[in-house]
């Protein structure tokens, strides 16, 4: 069965990368999530997306130039100003600890493509062992050196390069790095490219499924997973394919 991941939570409904999102994601039948590390100038590992603070909050600037403390005042409703009461930026200790309480599996993105986070693996790699989720837990990135260093670090954890383009025989590639899977941007995972990367015993998890089509379309293939913004609409289609 292709399993859903719900992208920053339940991002198409919920304050993306916040708890409430998450376990939104998870009410809506998600089988788990896809979330976002950076690193804060204190060297805590916090869940967001982008390397500044600006697009989902209402504070300015980059993450490493806060400390937790002042991190954690800023309110992540961004766009769902209507909900009653403010959501604050997750630290990953806080995702991992609710997580261990479920049956979730989780990808955690390591963001430092941009920004190099020094010792980012070290910490998130510790921080997933306290927890006892090394078997729930893939750790991706568009930083391949990135998750080939976490590799060597904990080869328990699994690893998945992000794709944004095509890439020719791209199981090779992930077999390569010691990758048991790979995460490519849907329009770079046509039909063939999941087929013969499935019967290499190559997972592929493709990003962000939002579109229908594309979700029949992969559902139709058995692809691994998607990760899709919209955990419930996934669901839902996901359920009527079955039942054909």
């Amino acid at each position: 069965m292709t399993l859903i991941l719900a992208h920053r939570g339940y991002a198409a409904e919920y304050p993306e990368n916040t708890m409430l999102a998450f376990k939104e994601a998870e009410k809506a039948g998600a089988d788990g999530l896809e979330l976002d590390v950076q690193m804060t100038r204190d060297g805590e590992l916090v869940v967001i997306h982008d390397e500044k603070v600006d697009r989902t909050t209402d504070g300015t600037g980059l993450v490493k130039d806060y400390s937790l403390e002042d991190l954690r005042k800023l309110d992540a409703r961004f766009k769902f100003k209507e909900l009653p009461k403010k959501e604050q930026i997750p630290t990953l200790d806080e995702v991992l600890e609710w997580l261990s309480g479920t049956g979730m599996i989780c990808n955690i993105e390591l963001k430092n493509s941009i920004i190099p986070y020094e010792g980012m693996e070290e910490k998130v790699i510790n921080k997933v062992r306290r927890f006892n989720l090394t078997d729930r837990i893939i750790i991706s990135s568009f930083n391949h050196y990135s998750i080939v260093h976490s590799y060597l670090l904990a080869p328990e954890i699994e690893i998945a390069p992000l794709l944004s383009e095509g890439l020719y025989m791209p199981w090779i590639y992930a077999q390569s790095i010691k990758a048991r899977g790979f995460h490519p941007h849907w329009r770079a995972a046509p039909d063939q490219i999941v087929n013969a990367s499935l019967e290499s015993g190559i997972e592929v998890r493709p990003y962000t499924v939002n579109k229908e089509s594309e979700l029949e379309r992969l559902f139709k293939v058995n692809c691994s997973a998607v990760i899709t913004d919209d955990p419930a609409k996934a669901k839902r289609i996901r359920e009527m394919q079955s039942a054909r």
